[in-house]
């Protein structure tokens, strides 16, 4: 049963997930009040399923899954590298701490949170193992669909901003989706396949006269991925998105634009060896996402919300990830993702904190002066600690992550714009974290100002948002490890040949029962 379970370990991610959504939407149903144990107990072992994952792809070969096993490119692929297993522990991580934290009070405002998480972590976890693009369409609207569903969960506080900002998310997403499907129709018709492996083999050879089509499909392609990532000028829909979800949602939403940050760094390097790709792309990546750290630097500046200015601070790190990966190099790609660990962990924790804040301020998140009940120096400690890990101060992994890409950025012709823009970026929001927090915690609330209602308090909060924090800090002293590890996963990504033959060269597992060779006989016998 054991070894059953490890040779089909790469698609538990997904069925998992997907098994555990379906029972818990029945219990749900039901009333039962078992639904929360049975989620948490799920993600616990979703969690221990990506440690072995991560393990896995530790030892540097690529692991292909063929589902209904066909082999590729005829049938449906998964594929376990560095990059990917990494994502799946990232995802599976917040997705715990989301969970445990719903339990204090989330999970109770609305029907279903508790599926409709479970079948995002599905959609996330298939869309970093998938490696066939229409699959990858496939699990991007799986967990669209669930986000939309916990974007609209809550009760009827907030719920005039939170169906506004919903619109606005789900337009872009329809759009950028039906943007896919012609980019998927015109490579399947170049080509005649949609597997990532045999695209990187059929592309670079096409001829001159299909050249143009194939340029304009990556090029679509990669413009979903940027709406998914929050890229300018893309990247609208998230600050009022973000802020008014609630915070078991918003945190696992900090996952969401690591999809688009990872959808673009799989194209660029799995297809990076033919014409197709634009030369071009190598130099609006980075302008686009310098654009994009000096926008979200100015609306942190100019946020009047905590949660507003936190939801930028998400754009700030994908802008990051983005310049990190456009320069190229397997020194700034080892750094993005090294720095990708540390603000995925610190994005979740922060929405939560802003929660709690909220809750110790009677509900607002104003960066003004006010009343401030509960235990506000222990509220005061986790801003401290979650405003350094943001910002790259040392002796945080931000700082560590952040000090990796300058030195490998000051190796490429980009050396000074990059060093300029990652330093702005830090000051500013420092200066707007240091304004934030002086308002929230020094000033002096008004005279007369009501005292807030008693802040709730659930050990369940204090658990996710304390474990979420911990895990931030401890990328630090780790930081040899996973440092080895994303300089192992950038070399793997830049030599892109493993992963095709991988992919195309696995062989189908032997069949306990052979259906065509019974068939034959029969007909034989007859």
């Amino acid at each position: 049963m054991l070894e059953m379970l490890t040779s089909h370990a790469v698609v538990m991610p997904v069925v998992l997930p997907l098994a555990v959504g379906s029972l818990l939407l029945l219990l749900e149903m039901r009333g039962s009040r078992w639904t929360g144990t049975v989620a948490v107990a799920a993600t616990l072992l979703l969690c221990g399923v990506a440690w072995h994952l991560l393990s896995l792809a530790g030892k540097g070969s690529v692991q292909a899954y063929l589902l209904g096993n066909w082999q590729a490119p005829f049938g449906i692929a998964l594929a376990l590298d560095r990059l990917s297993a990494l994502m799946v522990a990232l995802t599976a991580l917040v997705g715990l701490g989301s969970v445990v934290y719903s339990i204090g009070g989330d999970a109770r405002r609305g029907l279903h949170f508790h599926s409709l998480l479970q079948f995002q972590l599905m959609g996330l976890n298939g869309a970093f193992l998938t490696a066939d693009l229409f699959n990858l369409f496939v699990f991007f609207e799986v967990l669209l669909a669930a986000s939309y569903g916990l974007l609209l969960h809550g009760d009827h506080a907030g719920r005039r901003e939170r169906l506004k900002a919903s619109v606005h998310y789900v337009v872009f997403n329809l759009t950028g989706s039906a943007l896919f499907l012609v980019a998927v129709s015109l490579l399947y018709a170049l080509t005649g396949t949609l597997n990532l492996a045999d695209l990187a083999v059929k592309l670079p050879q096409l001829g001159p006269e299909n050249l143009r089509l194939a340029q304009a499909a990556v090029l679509m392609l990669l413009v979903v991925f940027a709406v998914k990532a929050a890229l300018l000028p893309l990247y609208f829909w998230l600050p009022d998105t973000y802020a008014s979800a609630t915070a078991s949602s918003a945190a696992l939403f900090a996952v969401l634009t690591k999809v688009g940050v990872y959808g673009i760094t799989r194209v660029t390097t799995l297809w990076a060896g033919g014409a197709f790709i634009s030369p071009m792309l190598h130099t609006a990546l980075p302008v686009l996402a310098g654009a994009t750290l000096v926008l979200a630097a100015v609306g942190a500046l100019a946020a009047k919300r905590l949660s507003g200015l936190v939801a930028y601070l998400v754009v700030l790190s994908a802008g990051t990830l983005m310049l990190a990966v456009g320069l190229g190099t397997e020194g700034t790609v080892a750094a993005a993702l090294f720095y990708l660990v540390n603000s995925t962990l610190i994005a979740a924790a922060w929405f939560l904190l802003v929660d709690r804040i909220g809750d110790a301020r009677g509900g607002s998140d104003l960066l003004a002066p006010g009343p401030l009940g509960g235990s506000w120096a222990a509220l005061g400690v986790a801003f401290f600690v979650a405003a350094v890990a943001v910002a790259g101060l040392p002796p945080l992994a931000g700082f560590l992550g952040k000090a990796l890409l300058l030195q490998a950025a000051g190796q490429t012709d980009w050396a000074v714009p990059t060093v300029t823009l990652v330093l702005a970026s830090s000051l500013a929001v420092m200066v707007a974290l240091a304004r934030a927090g002086s308002a929230l915690f020094w000033k002096v609330a008004p005279s007369g100002a009501p005292t807030p209602p008693a802040a709730s308090h659930h050990a369940a909060h204090k658990l996710a948002l304390v474990g979420l924090l911990a895990a931030a800090v401890a990328v630090a002293p780790g930081g040899g490890w996973l440092g080895q590890y994303a300089q192992a996963a950038a070399q793997q990504l830049l030599a892109p040949q493993g992963y095709i033959d991988a992919v195309l060269k696995a062989q189908p597992a032997p069949t306990a029962w052979d259906v065509r060779k019974e068939m034959r006989e029969r007909g034989d016998a007859k």
